[in-house]
């Protein structure tokens, strides 16, 4: 069975979470304060995909997690980072106004991004990885935006509604993607299993020089300390279920093993995030 069946309906509930939470102040956020959207998107949008991108070529993977971990890394806009940022005392409004914002834009950036990879990996490797690069906008478009606007539009004309559903649909975020990741693990044991040291390094290296990264970044920039602990963790956490959906779809990559990367490096987000979050919250 293809994981698109399963991870396609994940994708579109988890954006339409993100959408009920969104309200005019996530907006008026970007326009009144924009040095920190900015310096977020720098982080998402290009740090993240060239730290991939030179760690994929340093640790010589493969061509198909090649093109894996660098789609990881071009899918910002985690569903759980809003309630890690609240964790770890971080700017809750700026991380919602970040995973919307981003969630927008990698509709372009994301496949501009591939194209030119699966052009590197395919000159280099001397194998052809073609991108669908009109099915790739389409699917993002059904997948991410549509759902996005519904929920936005949800909250804005039943706010109370939209609070009760979104808190329900809160609490079966995690639960669901633990799902998507058992059942894909069950699918591709022997694949994870056979690389997961190469990949989990990877994945663990992309993590942590991320965070690095963004947290000079913000320093650089001057940035409050709750600000500067949320754009951490917005560029650390990515939206697996976006990537899992892009490498498994048959209308894009059709590959089960492009998505080990986004498996892999979702478990090791979320206890590196958990680990930075109790580090914070100790020193707090």
């Amino acid at each position: 069975m293809n994981t698109i069946w399963i991870v396609m309906p994940i994708l579109i509930v988890l954006m339409f979470l993100i959408g009920t939470e969104l309200n005019k102040e996530a907006f008026i956020n970007v326009v009144r304060s924009p040095k920190p959207i900015i310096f977020g998107m720098v982080g998402q949008l290009i740090v993240l995909p060239v730290i991939a991108f030179l760690l994929a070529s340093l640790l010589n993977v493969s061509p198909v997690y090649f093109m894996g971990l660098v789609l990881i890394a071009c899918c910002p806009g985690g569903s759980s980072s809003n309630v890690f940022s609240m964790l770890a005392k971080g700017d809750v409004a700026l991380s919602v106004s970040l995973t919307a914002v981003s969630s927008i834009i990698t509709l372009f950036t994301l496949p501009i991004i591939m194209e030119l990879t699966s052009d590197y990996v395919s000159h280099n490797a001397g194998i052809s990885i073609e991108l669908p690069v009109g099915k790739l906008m389409m699917q993002n478009i059904v997948s991410l935006f549509l759902p996005l606007l519904a929920g936005w539009l949800f909250r804005h004309f039943k706010p109370v509604a939209a609070a009760k559903v979104g808190k329900k649909l809160g609490k079966l975020a995690f639960p669901a993607l633990m799902l998507l990741a058992f059942t894909f693990f069950i699918q591709y044991t022997k694949e994870i299993f056979d690389n997961f040291q190469l990949i989990g390094t990877a994945c663990a290296l992309l993590i942590l020089m991320s965070m690095l990264c963004s947290s000079l970044l913000s320093h650089i920039a001057r940035l409050k300390d709750a600000v500067r602990r949320t754009i951490v963790i917005e560029v650390g956490m990515q939206n697996a279920a976006q990537a899992i959906a892009i490498a498994s779809s048959p209308f894009i990559f059709n590959s089960g093993e492009m998505a080990i990367p986004a498996i892999v490096y979702a478990l090791l987000m979320n206890v590196i995030l958990l680990l930075y979050v109790f580090v914070i919250r100790k020193m707090k």
